[in-house]
């Protein structure tokens, strides 16, 4: 029996706040009421086209509430939809694009508690998983058995998946071990959303014991915060005039290949992005195009260096 095809989900980081690590964006820096329409306008189109999953994030400005404000303009949809979101970080820069820090990290039990709220007020319902945003090996979340009791219980209270994502180039540390946390003898995160595209494929191995041990897999950042799009390696560019695509669809479809990817995220930041991304599900790489996609790697700590140093536009 194969597995099914991995689903594509839009993700809200580039739609709720004014700024955003996305090279490619038009980097103009809009009001609260022009961006709700921009994200309406995107979830539209994702609807339209078929897609039925999105994820948002506490500290990706005003995304739950504009996908909750969407749902509120569409009731008909929330019931075939499938909602993800995070806690964790605080977004911090009150939408000035020049700030200097745009969101902070905190992974306590009050800060789970403060932001559970305030995601069920801003999405007006539960999400179908709720996870914690980036987490690290160094986390203080490993061993605070009250946070991990209160995921658990809120958890089953809710009927909500508790799901974790990742960051950096320990990514398959923090996966394997955040897979490891038990509550009361049960596994306690049965979802991961990590990093991985054709420049930083090093968690992959991890993601695949996870699927393959029943764990839902989800992919972020699959155009590399737009690297890309915005300057794409030769062996990108080949296989897109082959197929006539945009380098964003075979970025894409690099993911959709992988036999343990469950959902795909595009983070799209307008209709017309969203409707290029998702030619990557008609795109099918040849053995020979996927040796040569394989070769433009770079190492982990290589490529979150550069992730580190590129701009909030």
């Amino acid at each position: 029996m194969t597995d099914p095809s991995p689903e594509i989900a839009l993700g809200l980081a580039a739609l709720g706040r004014p700024s955003y690590i996305n090279l490619g964006r038009d980097g103009v820096h809009r009001s609260p009421d022009e961006l709700r329409a921009l994200a309406h306008a995107t979830l539209d189109a994702a609807w339209a086209a078929g897609v039925r999953r999105f994820d948002a994030a506490r500290s990706y400005g005003r995304a739950e509430e504009f996908l909750g404000s969407w749902f509120a303009a569409h009731p008909d949809h929330r019931a075939d939809a499938t909602v993800s979101s995070k806690w964790g970080y605080r977004y911090t820069a009150d939408w000035d694009p020049d700030a200097a820090v745009h969101e902070v990290k905190e992974h306590t039990l009050a800060h789970f508690r403060s932001q559970w709220a305030e995601s069920l007020d801003a999405l007006g319902s539960a999400p179908e998983l709720y996870q914690v945003h980036s987490l690290t090996t160094d986390s203080p979340l490993f061993t605070d058995q009250a946070l991990l009791a209160a995921l658990a219980a809120t958890a089953a209270e809710h009927g909500t998946r508790p799901g974790f994502s990742t960051s950096g180039a320990d990514q398959a540390d923090a996966v394997r071990r955040g897979l490891d946390l038990e509550v009361d003898g049960e596994r306690l995160f049965t979802a991961v959303q990590s990093t991985w595209n054709l420049l930083e494929p090093s968690v992959g191995d991890a993601l695949r014991a996870a699927h393959d041990d029943g764990v839902l897999v989800l992919v972020k950042e699959g155009v590399a915060n737009g690297r890309l799009v915005v300057d794409p390696p030769a062996a990108v560019v080949a296989v897109a005039r082959r197929h006539g695509v945009g380098p964003d669809a075979v970025a894409l479809a690099g993911i959709l290949a992988q036999p343990w990817a469950d959902v795909v995220l595009s983070g799209a930041a307008d209709p017309d992005q969203l409707r290029a991304n998702l030619a990557a599900t008609g795109l099918e790489l040849t053995d020979e195009e996927r040796t040569a996609l394989a070769g433009i790697a770079e190492t982990p700590t290589g490529y979150w260096t550069r992730r580190g140093a590129l701009p909030w536009v």
